[in-house]
């Protein structure tokens, strides 16, 4: 979230090169990407920013996602540093999706989802809301839902935005019911835990606590899916001690 709802949101970092684009198509994202769902006001999108802090990860929340759905010079821009393999990815992911009827056909909805795909394909990022967990392949995708006890999600935004009590419960629940609504479209449900990799109580382990608790958790699935990529690769008779 921004500072205030009058800043304009931050245009994101260009000139990613990376390493050099493949020759032929690739079959996933080239790295990881944490998709972090959150309740309102469970500051899901400062613990985004933490978390990035910690990985040295680039962070895709709802202001940078909607500048560069709705600014084609920008998107354009961002969409040049991407490999043409990794586009192909995320061209043939959303053909997929399509062909399984997962979410509805709205342009402005499409138009996301295409984003979305374009920047989980380049890998190392995390990606604040917009359905992005239920989207993404799980094998490369940390999926996080980041919750918090009412009471102080409603603390929160009172002051937030400088609400009374009741006001700011009004809102929590409309946002609650909006990203849900929202969800639904996309074949999501955020009350079925089955849906993540982790659940984390803001709460319990505070702001740094939680992004300490999810680099570890992108530590593991870093290490796992290693581990498969070498199983692919490697007969039995080719790994040491086997």
């Amino acid at each position: 979230m921004s500072s205030s709802t009058t800043d304009f949101p931050t245009p994101p970092a260009h000139g990613y090169r990376g390493e050099a684009a493949p020759t032929t198509p690739i079959t996933r994202p080239r790295g990881l990407a944490v998709a972090i769902s959150r309740q309102a006001g469970a500051r899901g999108g400062t613990i985004a920013r933490k978390v990035g802090e910690l990985l040295g990860w680039q962070v895709f929340d709802n202001e940078t996602l909607d500048y560069l759905v709705e600014d084609d010079t920008a998107r354009a821009q961002f969409l040049s540093d991407i490999p043409d393999a990794a586009k192909a990815w995320a061209s043939a992911h959303l053909a997929k999706l399509q062909s399984q009827s997962q979410f509805t056909t709205d342009p402005a909805t499409t138009a996301m989802i295409e984003l979305l795909l374009a920047v989980a394909a380049r890998g190392d990022v995390v990606i604040v809301g917009r359905g992005a967990g239920y989207l993404l392949p799980i094998e490369t995708t940390i999926h996080v839902r980041v919750v918090s006890p009412l009471e102080s999600r409603v603390a929160y935004f009172a002051q937030w935005l400088r609400m009374s009590r009741e006001e700011a419960a009004a809102e929590v629940r409309a946002r609650d019911e909006r990203r849900a609504q929202f969800l639904s479209t996309i074949g999501g449900d955020p009350t079925d835990p089955t849906g993540y990799d982790m659940v984390v109580n803001v709460d319990r382990l505070g702001i740094e606590g939680t992004a300490q608790f999810i680099g570890w958790a992108v530590r593991t699935k870093q290490m796992f899916v290693e581990i498969r990529e070498t199983d692919e690769t490697l007969g039995l008779d080719d790994i040491p001690g086997a």
